[in-house]
């Protein structure tokens, strides 16, 4: 058993997103598929972030933001880990513009609700 709380990995997504969009400030879709430095840092981000949710739990994470995916988010996660010669960029760009503001909102909103909830 981890001995990092919920709350440290809600935390771990949160700040993973927050990095990935520091990162990504000013670049296009062109720019950054060219940008190999960039692209690895943001890899590594998102192998956080799939950590993170994967240890809260699909469980617990369908509680915090209905819907996610899980088998989706242990996909992406297992590519980025095993696979890395199979990661498509442009499903990065999608998953981070369309998906990642969404799973922030989540973790921020149980965090929120963490203390009143337990």
């Amino acid at each position: 058993m981890s001995s990092r709380s919920e709350a440290e990995r809600l935390h771990d997504v949160i700040e993973n997103v927050d990095w990935i969009t520091d990162y990504l400030a000013g670049l296009d879709f062109s720019a950054f598929s060219c940008d190999r430095r960039t692209l690895d840092a943001v890899e590594r981000c998102l192998q956080r972030i799939t950590e993170a949710v994967i240890h809260v739990g699909i469980d617990r994470m369908a509680v915090i933001m209905p819907g996610l995916p899980a088998y989706a988010v242990r996909s992406m996660g297992n590519v980025l880990r095993h696979e890395y010669h199979k990661i498509d960029v442009g499903t990065l760009w999608r998953t981070i513009h369309q998906d990642l503001p969404d799973l922030k909102a989540a973790c921020l909103s149980a965090l929120g609700n963490s203390v009143s909830d337990r």
